[in-house]
């Protein structure tokens, strides 16, 4: 076990994969705490911990904020490198941060245009490595899609075999939420994402739904690859009424958690719509944690709606996450109806290991409403309705849920932890 990620189970290698360089190709990495940047740094950090020789190609942390994050933001405008070794890895790490747009209010045109300009200056980070150092695996993590085409080009040059790990169905969602409007681009990109498919040499997504559909595309079977959670450092507390004093609240509330970004297109609205119907609940507290675009917006609506129910707090810092998740009594993960089986929720990994009850808004047929019912590890409710969603969180207070919150658990110590995935991963692509 390391220092640094005290999850991390590495079993021994042999010399030869030792040997093995690997590059990914993702525009979110480590230190970013949430969403796919997350998920890109403790993967890479668990192989390197085992031994492999990884480089990366990324941009500057600006997830969730939507900001460049500091001391990186002195950098931004320039390609930087910086190089991981920690004590006890037998690898290391070479990090290429470069230079992208990042727009501080992010619309369907704007994410296009931050999604391009990583992808160019990506394409001219990877030129300059192509004389250099032959990597062995190209791993490229979607969104953005289209970086699967430096996969692609790095292998027709190079000979590398290449992953493309689909995290969000980015084009369908952006159809399907109206983010691009423009049937004939829509085909277009399209066509790129299936000349990238057919010539990846694997294929892997995070849940059962998203792969059906990646495969009718793909013509190939595609790879099981889940996100994962640490099951030792998020777990279930004792005493969980009293770690509520520490952040402000009476032991005796009920606090609704969502915790999460903060954008336009998710109806976090409806937590609001559902803190103003239940606002006689007496010590029911609805509470919003995380940043985003919207936040300041969504903040000025609850003024406006006269709640005072509901309060917003910063982004937590990551060492006192498992605590300040297991303070809460149910935790909201919202989902746009048309998104129930393009993207799956990375908040929900971790709401399972802190035995945590979850309450989420998914619509029958979905792979997200199946994997919660099929286990009883939560409550789950029809997208986008309002009543539906209040009766949820009435049904969560009121109702013998305990036993929901124990299924999560044991779901996430048999399938989420990290190491079981990783060697899986690791013996499936690399060493194969």
């Amino acid at each position: 076990m390391q220092a640094i990620l005290p999850f991390m189970y590495v079993k021994e290698r042999s010399q030869n994969n030792m040997a093995k360089r690997l590059l990914l190709i993702g525009g979110n990495f480590s230190p970013e705490q949430t969403g796919i940047g997350k998920y890109n740094g403790e993967m890479i950090k668990w192989l390197a911990a085992g031994g492999y020789d990884c480089s990366v190609i990324t941009s500057y942390p600006y997830y969730p904020q939507w900001k460049v994050q500091p001391p990186y933001d002195k950098h931004k405008n320039w390609y930087r490198k910086e190089v991981m070794k920690e004590e006890g890895w037998q690898g290391k790490i070479t990090v290429y941060r470069c230079p992208q747009y990042v727009p501080a209010k992010p619309s369907g045109k704007t994410r296009m245009l931050l999604d391009f300009s990583f992808a160019v200056s990506a394409f001219f980070k990877l030129l300059q490595l192509l004389p250099r150092k032959k990597f062995d695996v190209v791993i490229s993590v979607v969104p953005p899609f289209h970086l699967g085409l430096l996969a692609v080009l790095y292998k027709k040059l190079r000979g590398a075999k290449v992953l493309y790990h689909v995290q969000d169905m980015q084009i369908e969602a952006a159809r399907d939420l109206n983010m691009i409007r423009s049937p004939r681009l829509i085909k277009m990109l399209f066509g790129l994402e299936r000349y990238i498919l057919k010539r990846a040499d694997m294929v892997s997504s995070i849940s059962d739904g998203m792969m059906s559909k990646i495969q009718q595309k793909a013509g190939k079977d595609i790879f099981f690859f889940p996100n994962w959670v640490d099951v030792t450092l998020f777990h279930p507390l004792e005493e969980r009424m009293l770690l509520k004093t520490e952040y402000g609240f009476a032991a005796s509330d009920k606090i609704v958690l969502y915790s999460g970004a903060i954008g336009e297109k998710q109806g976090l609205e409806a937590i609001l719509h559902a803190a103003d119907r239940l606002k006689e609940q007496d010590g029911l507290k609805f509470l919003i944690c995380g940043s985003g675009p919207y936040k300041e917006k969504l903040m000025g609506l609850a003024e406006e709606m006269g709640l005072q129910n509901v309060i917003f707090f910063p982004l937590q810092p990551f060492e006192r996450f498992n605590h300040f998740l297991n303070m809460a009594d149910v935790h909201l993960v919202i989902q746009k109806g048309n998104a129930s089986d393009l993207v799956m929720p990375s908040k929900l990994t971790t709401i399972l290991a802190v035995g945590g009850l979850a309450l989420v808004t998914a619509n029958s047929g979905t792979s997200l409403h199946k994997l919660v019912s099929t286990h009883n590890m939560g409550i789950v409710v029809d997208a986008e309705d309002q009543d539906a969603l209040n009766e949820g969180i009435i049904r969560s207070m009121n109702g013998n849920v305990r036993e929901m919150a124990s299924n999560g658990r044991a779901y996430a110590e048999t399938y989420l932890s990290v190491g079981e995935i990783m060697t899986r991963f690791e013996e499936a692509v690399i060493v194969r």
